[in-house]
């Protein structure tokens, strides 16, 4: 467009002067000492603009020659780059895919090749993350040194190799390294988000409780976590803390900065009651469980619901049977409600309730109750029945038919028995355990091939039994007999 203009606007002007000169009419005199030349006025403007086309036409000549050298430089800095570029989207391609050798090796030779510290540093950082994949953690921590020599004292650089190293040290499981490398640039100002999450990987594997409660709530202002996430992670962090100040009354702190819903959440809770407990204060406890289990209905929420002492044991067991008419049919809640009846002392009820959740899941610790329950009435039998049960069925033991015997031991590879014609007066038990031979020998197999957990007839090397003289005969064969 701009071609086309600046065109219409020299043609104009060219038919314009053209115009004025053949309207007017008049000479030009020029005056050099003694020289006197007068031409006419339409000649002297056309040689003005012969002369300026003249010149201009030659001072571009000119500067076109000059410029020769530099164009041919840029000319090869252009197909230099062309072909780093090119070895680097081949690295980067190969690091993707998965061919982690050639990348360190295109990357490497990449970063000796190229004079850019932009391609050094990302070459360098690309090579260091594929010996990482191949193992190679030395090598990799020489890359990373050689890109943060280059990257000296450029800002961007320096952060780059800071994130990606942090990011490489994470990976590994080595959260302190990655935190060396990160708290300088965070008391530089760094506020980026990439640089915040690494900081949370590394306070999470450190569990520095604090910490990353502090900077989950933070990202999660900034949208930059999914909801769900930062829940879980601000839950547990707070129910850490809690639970490590619970002794000193530090926790209350944690507690208030929570929202309600996260109030309500199955460990902070769980660690809430724990910590009211531990200061004697039941009923503020039994109000904190109370919550989280209208909302979410946890079983460890119902299995600390139902330890209790007899002091508080009927506001429990009011506020449980109240959840027991929504579900009738929950075997959690009937244990929790069993539970409260035995430490209120209330035998039937117990014996109903925990009857009732076992008959509704085949549940260890309910037997385990109901037996206390019937060694407590003193109903020995029914007290041994679901003990035992509760062994069965916490360690998921084979049940053994009472009627049938093991089969009888396999002694036929016993280097050390000998056989006899006698056998044969000895009882069928005792017959059974090995066939007859026609001769006293000795088994010449090797002891390691043999192995038995019942007792072996044993005669003394040498000695030679007679079938009639039962005197030779071992103990155990003597009693079979």
């Amino acid at each position: 467009m701009r071609t086309w203009f600046w065109t219409l606007l020299v043609l104009t002007l060219a038919v314009a002067l053209a115009v004025f000169l053949r309207e007017t009419s008049g000479n030009v005199l020029v005056m050099v000492n003694d020289l006197r030349i007068e031409v006419s006025l339409a000649f002297a403007v056309m040689s003005l603009v012969m002369l300026f086309v003249g010149l201009y036409v030659l001072l571009r000549l000119l500067s076109w020659l000059i410029a020769i050298p530099s164009r041919l430089r840029a000319w090869n800095d252009r197909r230099v780059s062309k072909k780093e570029h090119e070895l680097l989207e081949q690295g980067w391609t190969e690091l993707l895919v998965g061919r982690y050798s050639h990348a360190e090796k295109d990357l490497t030779r990449l970063f000796d090749q190229t004079r850019s510290a932009n391609r050094q540093v990302l070459a360098a950082l690309s090579a260091a993350r594929a010996a990482h994949a191949l193992g190679e953690f030395e090598r990799r921590d020489q890359l990373i040194a050689r890109a943060r020599e280059t990257a000296n004292t450029d800002t961007a650089l320096n952060e780059a190799v800071i994130t990606a190293a942090a990011d490489l040290y994470l990976d590994q499981g080595e959260p302190q390294l990655a935190l060396d490398s990160l708290l300088p640039l965070q008391q530089s100002g760094a506020r980026h988000v990439h640089t915040l999450r690494l900081l949370l990987r590394a306070y999470r594997q450190l569990n520095q409780h604090e910490k990353v409660f502090e900077l989950t709530r933070s990202l999660s202002r900034r949208t930059a976590l999914p909801a769900s996430e930062a829940s879980q992670m601000i839950t547990t962090a707070a129910a850490a803390l809690i639970r490590a100040g619970q002794h000193d009354d530090s926790w209350r702190k944690i507690w208030k900065e929570l929202k309600t819903e996260e109030r309500t959440a199955a460990d902070v809770a769980l660690a809430a009651a724990e910590a009211n407990e531990s200061l004697g204060q039941f009923d503020e406890a039994a109000a904190i469980l109370e919550q989280a289990i209208v909302v979410s209905y946890d079983p460890r929420l119902l299995s600390a619901y139902a330890r209790s002492d007899a002091k508080h044991v009927a506001r429990r067991l009011e506020k449980a049977e109240s959840w027991l008419e929504k579900r009738p049919e929950d075997p959690d809640l009937l244990a929790t409600l069993g539970t409260l009846c035995l430490q209120g002392q209330i035998w039937g009820q117990a014996e109903h309730y925990l009857q009732r959740s076992v008959a509704r899941r085949n549940d260890a610790r309910v037997h385990a109750l109901l037996g206390s329950l019937y060694d407590r009435l003193n109903r020995p039998q029914d007290a041994t029945r679901h003990w035992r049960k509760a062994t069965a069925v916490g360690a998921a033991l084979p049940v053994l038919a009472a009627d049938e015997a093991l089969p009888a031991a396999d002694t036929h590879l016993d280097p050390r028995l000998v056989y006899s014609e006698g056998l044969h007066d000895l009882p069928d038990t005792a017959q059974s355990l090995q066939p007859m031979t026609s001769s006293a020998t000795y088994r010449t197999h090797d002891a390691e091939d043999y192995f038995d957990s019942a007792p072996i007839p044993y005669v003394a090397e040498g000695q030679v039994s007679d079938p009639s003289d039962k005197t030779n005969i071992p103990p155990a064969t003597k009693q079979m007999g």
